[in-house]
Parts: C-alpha cells; structure tokens; sequence
C-alpha cells in the first residue's frame, strides 16, 4: 500500500484484508490480542476502562469486558449528537443497536465523566508504527480524546498495521497499539 493514499483508499483496503479471514480467525487473532492487552501495565494499573463493543470484524471485546467487569469499573460509549457518553457496564445491563450499527447500552444512570477514566480501548480500521489510528470517518473518538490526556490503547490485528497511514491534524496518536504479534508504543 502507497503511504500516499487516501483514507477511503486504505479504508477498502483494509476491507479487501478482513474479507479473507473467517469469523473463527478473527476470533482466534483477537484472543491473543486481548492477552497482550491485559499483561499491559497501562491495563493492569487501571481501575477505570473505556472499551467498546466489537463490530463482528474488529477484534473482539465480549471476553474482555465479561472477565473484567466485577474487577474494574468497565465503561461502553453511546453515541448522541456527535459525541462519545460513556456508561458503567454490568452484566444486566440492556443493551441496543445505534444508528451506526454499534451495540451500546441504554444509558442509565449517570454519564461518567472523562476524567474519572483510567485508560481508554479503541477500536480502528488501521494503525501505523507513528501511533496514528484511522477511524470509520466519523470522528467520535477524535472529538472525545482531543480533550483527553490519559493512556488510548488502539486494539487491531496485524494486517491492520502498516508503516504510515494518512493521518490530518486534529487526529489523535494513540499511546501504544496492540496487534496479535506485537505492541507499539512512542517508546519503542
């Protein structure tokens, strides 16, 4: 891939890509990237956690987030007007579909403020070694992390990591990215 393409361009590429694994692949693939994530010392120090619900091709956060609820405070986003809410998850929580597809719960009880948050888990359609994460376009984890200045892991499998991706300004660098194989960090 062209390090000069543009966002749509890596987009379908990246679509190109998850088109030949299989649903148990990537389940296999996202396992391994979930271990990684909780040997971090930004995971294990955390006693709050933004995370997100997988879309059946981004690397999956069902065990992730039933493993971990009782332990840490565990929060999903809602998508409104543009803008990432978060709230606590527990196990009876009801869930929905958002107009972008997304499983999200039903908002109860309070919004949980950004700076009670520990760490925040994202998702994206690819990464590169620059710390740089391209999202699905609409820019909810941008707004929400221009503002926020503590640890963003970004979770991808490895063939969603490439050298450089187009990256604008008002994008927000992750601090480390995990793949299957690996983990980047600014340090390394």
């Amino acid at each position: 891939m062209n390090v000069d393409d543009d966002k749509h361009a890596v987009r379908q590429y990246v679509a190109e890509l998850k088109n030949r694994y299989d649903a148990a692949t990537l389940q296999k693939l996202s396992s391994a990237i979930i271990t990684r994530l909780e040997q971090s010392p930004l995971f294990i120090t955390a006693d709050t956690v933004a995370c997100y619900c997988a879309l059946p091709t981004e690397v999956q956060t069902e065990a992730l987030i039933a493993k971990w609820n009782k332990t840490k405070t565990l929060l999903l986003p809602v998508t409104d007007e543009g803008k990432l809410r978060w709230y606590a998850y527990h196990s009876d929580i009801k869930m929905t579909k958002s107009q972008l597809r997304i499983t999200e719960p039903v908002p109860e009880g309070e919004e949980i403020p950004s700076c009670e948050i520990d760490l925040v888990i994202v998702p994206g359609i690819a990464f590169d070694r620059r710390l740089n994460r391209l999202g699905r376009g609409k820019g909810y984890y941008d707004r929400f992390l221009a503002s926020f200045d503590k640890p963003v892991v970004g979770l991808c499998f490895g063939f969603q990591l490439f050298d450089t991706i187009p990256a604008d300004i008002h994008d927000i660098k992750m601090t480390q990215i995990i793949t299957e194989n690996e983990v980047i960090r600014a340090d390394s």
